[in-house]
């Protein structure tokens, strides 16, 4: 008997190899009762199996007893039930999505359906944004003064995206300013007289500048007949225009394209192509020296005719010209709000208010600026610049009687109504909005931009950049209120 019980407790060679002793099996051997069961299988040992973690450590009976009766707990419901409330979420998750994606589908629609219809508007020259309403005066504090240039500031231009501001003065320098900061980013400096040949840059006073829509293009005219295209995101020198007999007073980019209109006192008008550096074409039409020039998409241009008292609007492919009059002096300045309709000042002091159907103003404010002089020999301040933010209600104009003048048009600009006027000291030669209508930038000088009739001493030269704050929007429970 004993002979076989240890002939069936033979050692494994695979724990012999790792030393382990035989009698470890003897002993599992005697745990069989009577020796006489089946022998336990043996399972493979794989080498997982020896590393061994904490979490391996046996339970005691208390938490093993917990774990089963949490698990019991766990399958009280039955898997039919489980199906059903796991369909029901699903269900109800659903629901929710779909809910959310018709709102967000109604909100898109919505949204696009406005922009098509402001486009449609914006294309037929009927688009009046009402804001104007909105728009409070700012204190004298929060308007920034920057300086920089040595003579009078005669014009200036905003970015599309707002962040850089090129002005121009009669110490013939550029100067690219950063928006938000105010910091110099680059100036190009103006040469003395008889240096055109050597010099990169003017050399003669400037009068007008414009800047493509897309800001690849910088465009400035001087007295000396030249037009200069600069790049500028660097303010390199790319171009020089010439074929103007006279100082070159106006310049408008085409929106959306590199076509360039100038305007001269040499009465002409000159279209041209900068991405092909060339020119295009002239058109003749004004009895005297042109003052001021403006376009936006369409392949047109408006213009201020000065001394001979009218403001014209060509259509370049037909070249056709439609003439306007209205104002009692020279029309020194003019601009477009959307293109059916402009604004323009003179120096018989009135702002005038058009549309392109009308030959005479739909609105003309006379005295928009005061009077100035002694008792009998009063004469109104000229209106030297005006602005207008496009496609909305709201202009500005600018003089020398120490304020720029913000303006209402009324419904369909029927009429001008005065807003608020905002403090600024010397001659507003230009006048410009930002995109976004949440700034309004003057260039100020001594001394009108296109002559030398008066000099303001306490006037300084610079740039005033006055804040447009908006009036907080009520709740809806505060216009329920108000109902």
């Amino acid at each position: 008997m004993s002979s076989s019980f240890f002939i069936k407790a033979k050692v494994n060679p695979k724990f012999a190899k790792k030393g382990k002793p035989a009698t470890v099996l003897k002993r599992k051997g005697d745990g069989d009762p009577g020796g006489k069961g089946k022998p336990r299988a043996k399972k493979p040992i794989s080498k997982h199996n020896e590393e061994i973690s904490s979490d391996s450590e046996t339970e005691s009976p208390i938490v093993a007893r917990k774990r089963q009766t949490i698990e019991r707990d766990d399958y009280d419901e039955t898997p039919q039930e489980k199906k059903l409330r796991l369909a029901k979420l699903y269900l109800n998750q659903l629901k929710e999505e779909e809910d959310d994606k018709a709102e967000d589908d109604a909100f898109e629609t919505d949204l696009v359906a406005g922009r098509l219809q402001e486009e449609v508007l914006e294309q037929k020259g009927k688009l009046q944004r009402l804001i104007a309403k909105d728009i409070m005066a700012p204190d004298a504090s929060e308007i920034r003064v920057l300086r920089g240039h040595k003579l009078p500031i005669t014009c200036l231009v905003i970015s599309s995206d707002d962040k850089y501001i090129f002005s121009a003065a009669k110490d013939c320098s550029i100067i690219k300013w950063d928006f938000e900061s105010g910091k110099k980013l680059h100036t190009i400096h103006g040469g003395r007289k008889g240096t055109e040949d050597r010099h990169v840059g003017h050399t003669a006073h400037i009068l007008c500048m414009a800047i493509s829509s897309d800001g690849k293009y910088l465009a400035t005219g001087d007295v000396n007949k030249l037009i200069m295209i600069w790049e500028a995101k660097t303010c390199k020198h790319l171009y020089k225009f010439t074929g103007h007999k006279g100082p070159v007073s106006g310049l408008s980019f085409r929106r959306g394209t590199h076509d360039l209109y100038s305007a001269s006192h040499d009465r002409s008008i000159k279209v041209w192509n900068v991405d092909e550096n060339a020119y295009v074409e002239t058109l003749f039409g004004h009895q005297d020296a042109i003052t001021g020039l403006d376009c936006l998409s369409r392949e047109c241009c408006v213009t201020s005719g000065g001394r001979d008292r009218s403001v014209r609007v060509w259509k370049i492919p037909e070249e056709s010209q439609l003439v306007f009059h209205g104002h009692e002096g020279s029309i020194d300045c003019i601009q477009l709000i959307n293109e059916e309709h402009m604004v323009s000042g003179a120096d018989d002091g009135s702002v005038g208010l058009w549309s392109v159907n009308k030959k005479r103003p739909l609105s003309t404010v006379k005295q928009a600026h005061g009077r100035h002089g002694e008792a009998g020999l009063q004469q109104a301040h000229w209106v030297s610049s005006v602005a207008a933010l496009q496609n909305s209600d709201t202009v500005a104009s600018g003089s020398h009687n120490s304020e720029v003048k913000l303006w209402k048009c009324g419904q369909n600009y029927r009429k001008l109504e005065p807003l608020f006027s905002v403090p600024v000291c010397g001659f507003v030669n230009s006048l410009k909005f930002s995109s976004s209508g949440q700034f309004l930038v003057a260039g100020v000088g001594q001394e009108h931009r296109l002559g030398r009739w008066w000099r303001l001493k306490e006037a300084k030269n610079g740039i005033y950049i006055i804040p447009l704050k908006r009036k907080p929007t009520p709740s809806p429970e505060e216009v329920k209120i108000a109902e």
